[in-house]
């Protein structure tokens, strides 16, 4: 162990002398630059401690974050249903009216094309287009269910030019659920 420590302290104090015999041959000295820039830090940290908290907001306390001019809790919110026959995309506002709605079906696929992640794909570009004819850039996205449509819808409303800001897995868990059927006897 000891000579494992000693390597390493060796082969660190050989890098640290390379990197500061090349500040000093290019005419820079590391402690100005170091003073200097902890200076810059000291101000930028002032200037954006009073405006930024690296604690999320208490409820009831208003956040600095906005997006397009809007806080978090007005921003629209599209709902992706993912079965596993089909994928249904709603846009909403914050109030929960329907704003545009579309799944793989209205797009033209039919049968078991429905269940495949293209078809939540394009319908996922085609919701995000339809968000766009709306005014809307900034989305939350709450997702409920298990198809294979999933991911792929995100990836679609973000090719079709929606920046997503948020995230939320909404997809309902048995806690141990409906009782069983009774075993087949044979």
């Amino acid at each position: 162990m000891f000579k494992l420590n000693s390597v390493v302290v060796r082969s660190v104090s050989n890098v640290c002398r390379q990197f500061s015999a090349s500040l000093h041959a290019s005419g820079r000295s590391l402690c100005e630059n170091s003073a200097v820039s902890l200076q810059e830090a000291a101000k930028d940290t002032e200037i954006s401690s009073s405006v930024f908290s690296r604690y999320p907001p208490l409820p009831g306390q208003d956040s600095p974050l906005r997006w397009d001019g809007k806080k978090f809790e007005e921003l629209p919110i599209i709902h992706i249903k993912a079965t596993y026959n089909n994928t249904h995309i709603q846009l909403t506002d914050s109030t929960g009216l329907s704003m545009a709605r579309t799944s793989c079906g209205m797009e033209g696929f039919k049968n078991s094309k429905k269940a495949t992640p293209i078809a939540a794909q394009i319908a996922g570009s085609a919701a995000a287009a339809k968000a766009t004819l709306k005014g809307v850039k900034f989305v939350r996205i709450v997702i409920k269910g298990l198809g294979p449509g999933r991911m792929s819808a995100i990836k679609g409303l973000t090719m079709g030019g929606l920046e997503v800001v948020s995230i939320t897995d909404n997809t309902p868990v048995p806690h141990n659920g409906c009782r069983p059927r009774k075993a087949r006897r044979t």
